[in-house]
């Protein structure tokens, strides 16, 4: 579906540089969240509003159907909450962001054509955000500091991405998951042991109970004899990990032990898939020679994770990150990506998709399999675990 006719008409009256003058709302409606927000013209919030569907706890996942279902019964309750917060009529709206892709296709297309026709009603422009664009953009919410250059680690339910940023709008990917996302591989390893959905935070929580090294899982594509010229130096699978768990909470089933083993086993593999986004994490560091980090993405909420990076970075690096609930889907990091997107519509995410990468994403120059012979390293930041 073409998401650019909403785009014309933004100029001098509502832009500046590109930021908005005026108040701005965004709206995520990717997955399994509604949500609005109001930000002011400096970026600051003024509202906002997160429903998370809970109806997906039934099964132990998202079903899309009811999740488009839900978006479309809330999504005017939750703008006009964040409305009300912000104390913002709709009609002093300056813009009206929203995410287009990837996500989910029903519930992206109700969040898409409700923001397209109040954009239209109201006489404003309507700007299209790339989600993962959007989770780039949320820890500037609270850390004005958290601007590139920097690598971005983002991980959430369905994306597991290395991204080098040197400026906003240019994204250079050093590696991507070849299987399944983190936060999916989270989800289903916490339905293996019998947690509640979502399963991220479950096993965070469970974690501090356990013993990592009880049981031995594997960390995939983290050999240390690996090199850049190696195809899977920066890249992630989590499937093999997931089976790894399947096939050890198998037999624990069967004698009845699981119960009294499931802390450890949370333990472990929560450190495994640590261990894998540290390491790789790390690897992109060096190879670009920029310690800092964002991270971004539901699993950005986990603090083992966050804590582990810190450690990892040590003295000579920085790591930005958003609170826990700007961490999860939100409307502000969807309004803060359509403020930078304001002045850069050519560039703008130009249909509503399941899938579509960055706007002004390429494969990372630096990378010595596509003949570069790679920017230089720093010394003070180590690989390992």
């Amino acid at each position: 579906m073409d998401a650019g006719g909403g785009l014309s008409g933004l100029g001098a009256r509502s832009t500046f540089g590109g930021i908005v003058i005026g108040p701005i709302l965004g709206v995520e409606t990717s997955c399994d969240e509604t949500s609005a927000a109001v930000l002011g013209p400096g970026g600051e919030i003024l509202g906002l509003v997160i429903h998370s569907q809970d109806v997906h706890h039934v099964y132990g996942g998202i079903v899309p159907e009811l999740a488009a279902r839900d978006h479309l019964r809330r999504i005017t309750l939750v703008v006009d909450a964040a409305l009300g917060q912000a104390d913002v009529k709709r009609k002093e709206l300056a813009a009206v962001a929203v995410t287009a892709a990837p996500g989910l296709i029903g519930a992206l297309l109700v969040g898409y054509t409700w923001a397209r026709a109040q954009a239209f009603g109201l006489g404003i422009p309507l700007i299209p955000v790339h989600h993962m664009e959007a989770h780039l953009f949320g820890p500037v919410l609270e850390n004005p500091e958290a601007v590139p250059p920097f690598v971005a680690l983002l991980v959430s339910g369905g994306h597991t991405l290395l991204v080098w940023v040197p400026v906003w709008g240019r994204y250079e990917l050093i590696g991507e998951t070849r299987d399944d996302a983190v936060g999916e591989a989270f989800d289903k390893v916490g339905k293996l042991l019998g947690l509640p959905y979502p399963g991220g935070p479950e096993i965070e929580a469970l974690a501090r109970q356990g013993d990592p090294l009880r049981f031995a899982f594997p960390r995939p594509m983290l050999k240390r004899s690996q090199s850049e010229d190696d195809p899977d130096f920066f890249d992630f699978s989590f499937s093999g990990l997931k089976t790894a768990v399947a096939q050890t909470v198998a037999p624990l089933e069967e004698n009845g032990t699981l119960e009294s083993e499931r802390m450890h086993l949370a333990a472990g593999f929560q450190e495994a898939a640590v261990d894998v986004l540290v390491g790789k994490t790390l690897r992109a560091v060096r190879a670009v020679g920029c310690t800092r980090v964002l991270v971004g993405g539901g699993v950005s909420a986990n603090k083992f994770l966050r804590d582990r990076l810190v450690h990892a970075l040590g003295r000579d690096g920085t790591l930005f990150y958003s609170s826990p609930r700007l961490a999860m889907d939100n409307g502000a990091m969807v309004a803060r990506a359509g403020q930078f997107r304001a002045d850069r519509l050519q560039e703008s995410v130009q249909e509503v998709s399941a899938r579509a990468p960055i706007p002004g994403s390429t494969a990372w120059q630096g990378s010595l399999r596509s003949g570069g012979a790679g920017p230089r390293r720093p010394t003070s930041i180590k690989e390992g675990h």
